[in-house]
């Protein structure tokens, strides 16, 4: 992350902690700084100062599941620290926990006044983001009440309430009023000569209608081992390729990710189940497109993922018409929230259903879920729901009435709804912008992809011959229409999109490669598209770019517009196996493989499009989501597509 945070995650909390541990709560830095619960930011401050001063960083945080610092007070050569402060944090769910540990440097008898100032704002996310609006509450309260062994904040709109408790043992001696609204915990420790003193902390969160009973653990080495053994049972049994040791761990470190980006969700007959979240920090909740494609890279592996993904979505799937979320029956949901600004509509997030491709894919994921399992009870217990995503795809989708599947920009939420969403990212080669509706290449092979699926579930599991017939002549016409409608000939390669007129978006980017992914393409041009994106302008050697570089529309730090995106190039590699391209595939394989390793085997959800000529390492996108589930995913995604070449 930027700005010098450190990111702790574990389930659907997360803490973005400063060098020395503390958390400012500044606003406008564009990257979150507090702990965070279900969109909401349960501690803002938490700041430590000894004898009222701000020690500095002698060991910074590093990255990691456990924050682990050394202090000591500012001062020079000429003056040795008068104590050490060893800080160690961590977070479970809807927990924060801290051990400090002091210890005197002095061979005398030494008093200091510890204080940790602690604030909880409950801030929405949404009002975090650097997009410069501002949301009305009227009727927000706030309150602080000093406890035994802590201070509890609260805050109360109408019916939504929240708290954040702080508690320590031992007590603090007081805790103050800061004039701030902060509340101070203060504490005088008497050390012998080279003495120490230890406190422990525990901050819990308590969500609007959270009625879980939550125990926070006394330390952080605690939710430390809990999470490390939850890594552990996504690490276990996966055969790793011995002949790639640097492919293997970024596998480990992927299943490792995807254990802490667990979210809670309710299936359609009240089942909890725990699904993938998008990534943190911004995104740790379910997004349909997300949670699929980080189900289907797993599934060889970690078929469970997709198993609880399925009917979490299943059970989201909109039902009736709803303009500010765009829903419409039969789609699956792109996104849901939890926090105050969705649940008094100040967002359109609660339930929204902004995205075009999720519901193809959620057929795809259930299809080849069944494939792979041979689970033949689950299409049985979404048959509806499957029913009900084709027949959007065929009616409010496009499919049926534009021949495509089809979005329009959203003014309340996404220009975009295909997986570029940002505005710009579905344009002409000069940059300009695609008007009208839309219909996106990508989601035309994931429909092609999600008809042909769907009918072999028609034909084998719900023994409906006549739905299985009309769908595969639906996926056949699909094709036969894509490759006449996109296909570009003085290029040699399809268009991005078409626009509301049926013009192609002629920008050459890297969406071609799902439809290689999908199948779309006859051999002739999956081909000629496979080898394309190994050229220079496309293949940066750390991945294949969205966009060509040579375009006037290219930027290498753009969002969609010329970065490097592990999921986009680990589905890019499944189309290039599939098409016989192996070497294609194990070039793209190996360059995403290299800037994993460069990066503690961990790949991020996005990278700059710099070249491996121009620099001899990757560069990062300033941005990026730290731990991102498809990015976690994309590894195991490679593993299938080259094995261990």
């Amino acid at each position: 992350m930027t700005d010098r945070h450190h990111l702790l995650v574990h389930g659907g909390t997360f803490a973005a902690v400063g060098d020395g541990g503390d958390i400012s709560g500044v606003r406008g830095s564009g990257s979150p700084d507090g702990l965070f619960v279900r969109d909401a930011r349960h501690l803002s401050r938490w700041q430590l100062t000894v004898d009222g001063a701000v020690p500095e960083a002698l060991t910074p945080v590093a990255d990691g599941d456990t924050a682990r610092c050394v202090l000591v007070p500012r001062g020079g050569r000429q003056e040795p620290p008068a104590y050490t402060l060893f800080r160690e944090q961590a977070v479970g769910e809807g927990a924060f926990v801290e051990s400090l540990r002091v210890t005197s440097n002095r061979p005398v008898p030494t008093t200091l006044r510890l204080a940790i100032t602690a604030d909880a704002d409950f801030t929405d996310q949404f009002e975090l983001r650097s997009d410069y609006r501002t949301y009305l509450k009227t009727g927000a309260t706030r309150s602080r009440q000093v406890l035994d062994h802590g201070v509890e904040f609260t805050y109360q709109r109408g019916e939504w309430r929240s708290c954040t408790t702080v508690s320590a043992e031992p007590a603090p001696d007081g805790v103050e009023e800061t004039g701030t609204g902060a509340r101070r915990l203060v504490w005088t420790l008497d050390l012998e000569p080279h003495g120490t003193a230890e406190l422990s902390l525990r901050v819990m969160a308590r969500p609007h209608g959270d009625k879980r009973a939550l125990r926070v653990p006394r330390s952080p080495a605690d939710l430390n081992e809990q999470l490390l053994t939850l890594e552990g049972e996504f690490v276990q049994d996966v055969a790793f390729p011995t002949g790639w040791p640097e492919l293997a761990a970024a596998c480990a470190r992927g299943l490792a990710d995807l254990a802490s980006l667990q979210v809670t969700a309710t299936g359609p007959d009240g089942e909890e189940l725990r699904v993938p979240a998008a990534g943190a920090p911004w995104f740790l909740t379910l997004l349909g497109r997300d949670a699929l494609l980080t189900s289907l890279f797993a599934l060889p592996y970690r078929p469970h993922l997709a198993a609880a993904t399925l009917p979490a979505l299943a059970a989201t799937q909109a039902t009736e018409t709803g303009a500010a979320s765009v829903a419409q029956p039969g789609k699956i949901v792109h996104e849901v929230r939890h926090g105050e600004l969705a649940h008094f509509g100040q967002v359109p997030f609660g339930r929204y259903y902004g995205s075009v491709d999720a519901t193809p894919l959620f057929l795809v994921l259930l299809g080849a879920y069944v494939e792979q399992t041979g689970d033949a009870a689950m299409a049985r217990r979404l048959q509806a729901h499957a029913r009900a995503a084709i027949a959007w795809m065929l009616d409010h989708g496009g499919l049926t009435s534009r021949g495509y599947l089809v979005y329009r920009a959203d003014q309340g939420g996404l220009a975009n709804q295909n997986w570029k969403d940002s505005p710009g990212a579905i344009c002409w080669s000069d940059g300009t912008r695609a008007s009208g509706p839309v219909m996106a290449a990508g989601a035309q092979g994931y429909a092609y992809d999600a008809l042909r699926r769907t009918a072999w579930l028609a034909r084998t599991v719900w023994e409906d011959e006549t739905y299985a017939a009309l769908l595969e002549q639906a996926a056949g016409d699909l094709r036969d229409r894509f490759q006449r409608d996109f296909w570009m000939p003085d290029r040699s390669f399809p268009a991005l999109a078409l626009d509301g007129e049926g013009r192609q978006v002629d920008a050459l980017a890297s969406d071609a490669g799902h439809l290689l992914w999908s199948g779309l393409l006859d051999k002739e041009y999956g081909e000629k598209v496979g080898r394309r994106l190994l050229e220079p302008d496309f293949f940066s050697g750390w991945g294949v770019r969205t966009l060509a570089a040579g375009q006037p529309a290219y930027h290498p730090l753009s969002y969609h517009r010329g970065s490097v995106w592990p999921h986009d190039n680990a589905l890019i590699t499944l189309g290039l196996a599939r098409y016989g391209l192996h070497d294609e595939a194990r070039a793209v394989a190996h360059a995403l493989v290299d800037a994993a390793t460069v990066t503690g085997h961990r790949l991020p959800e996005v990278l700059a499009g710099y070249g491996r000529d121009v620099h001899a390492e990757p560069v990062p996108y300033p941005h990026a989501c730290v731990r991102e589930s498809r990015s976690a995913a994309a590894p195991l995604a490679l593993l299938t597509a080259v094995g261990g070449a």
